[in-house]
């Protein structure tokens, strides 16, 4: 239940600090967090699949 609380309160704080940013850098932001989980996750795949 903690996990829950403290993670609905991280995602206050970031919903917060992005409505405060100009759309078209949000938009950058949020594609390179986008891109950058895509290739985790395909790495991660990658190394259970030869692990």
């Amino acid at each position: 239940m903690l996990f829950l609380v403290v993670a609905l309160l991280l995602l206050g704080v970031v919903l917060g600090a992005v409505a405060h940013l100009p759309l078209p850098l949000s938009l950058a932001a949020a594609t390179a967090i986008g891109c950058w989980l895509l290739v985790f996750a395909v790495r991660e795949r990658l190394a259970r699949r030869t692990g």
